[in-house]
């Protein structure tokens, strides 16, 4: 939001998968309404919480958004979260299709069973993916056995980085100061009320699909709302998988060379000199 203040003709486009769904404002830490004045923010709120949401649908609409904010002369801000999403719309991923019968077929299997299923058939695609992300290791396997191509093998490849015309750019802060900040970040949703939000979203009629459900934090409430499971051990859960991600999503982004870093002790918003002088270099 500073980087687009100060610049003037930068729209922001979120890359986060969860920040999508309508409803799920609290737990994503989707920016407010106040948090969006003066400044154009897209892929937000442009999907029901019923629906589920894949890589591809945000390739098309985000390479939309991308194509009208360049016709307007602005630039994009590609922001967040989910690293497969960011890397799909950079390096031009070859999104494969869906395949519901297989995918029905697979549910019955173990999370466990399958990701042994899955290394398997594509060790390359099972060694990038959480062996607990059952959404991820279904889809892998899902396409695997649909397409008869390895789920590793769409897009530029496992561990290809080739050149692109996007400026990349991540901000650094110690490990530490990072658990704290996520520690904070919960207990000021739940004052919020993030445990109302999950309660609502659970008894709405369109209730939540597969994929909202596995959203960081919205699966442990769940788990408090539906099956009682006691509200402080559903929330440790929640911040040791949220921690559990923060650091995956970190070796995530330190494979790729063409990320230029820049570290903070403690203020992300310290980098912001160096940052914009290196966007307005580029």
């Amino acid at each position: 939001m500073e980087i687009a203040l100060r610049l003037g003709d930068i729209e922001i486009v979120s890359a986060d998968s969860m920040q999508v769904y309508r409803g799920m404002d609290i737990g994503t830490a989707k920016p407010g309404p106040a948090e969006r004045r003066g400044v154009t923010h897209h892929l937000l709120d442009v999907a029901g919480p019923g629906e589920d949401w894949d890589v591809a649908r945000f390739v098309k609409e985000a390479t939309e958004a991308v194509q009208a904010i360049e016709g307007r002369g602005h630039r994009p801000l590609l922001v967040g979260g989910t690293g497969l999403y960011v890397h799909a719309l950079v390096d031009g991923f070859d999104v494969p299709g869906r395949f519901p019968a297989v995918s029905e077929a697979l549910e019955k299997g173990s999370t466990a069973e399958l990701y042994r299923q899955l290394a398997d058939l594509d060790p390359a695609g099972a060694a990038k993916i959480d062996p607990g992300n059952r959404r991820r290791v279904l889809r892998a396997l899902e396409v695997g056995l649909g397409s008869g191509r390895p789920f590793s093998s769409y897009g530029p490849g496992v561990g290809a980085f080739p050149p692109t015309s996007w400026s990349l750019a991540g901000v650094w802060l110690p490990r530490a100061v990072v658990a704290a900040r996520l520690a904070r970040r919960l207990e000021a949703m739940v004052s919020a009320g993030f445990v109302e939000e999950v309660r609502a979203l659970a008894a709405g009629a369109e209730g939540l699909s597969r994929t909202a459900r596995q959203a960081l934090g919205y699966r442990e409430l769940l788990a408090h709302v539906e099956a009682g499971v006691p509200l402080g051990e559903a929330l440790d859960a929640a911040l040791r998988r949220t921690r559990h991600f923060a650091r995956r999503q970190r070796m995530w982004w330190r494979r790729d060379p063409r990320v230029r870093w820049f570290g903070a002790a403690e203020n992300p918003l310290a980098v912001l000199p160096a940052l914009l002088g290196n966007w307005n270099c580029d």
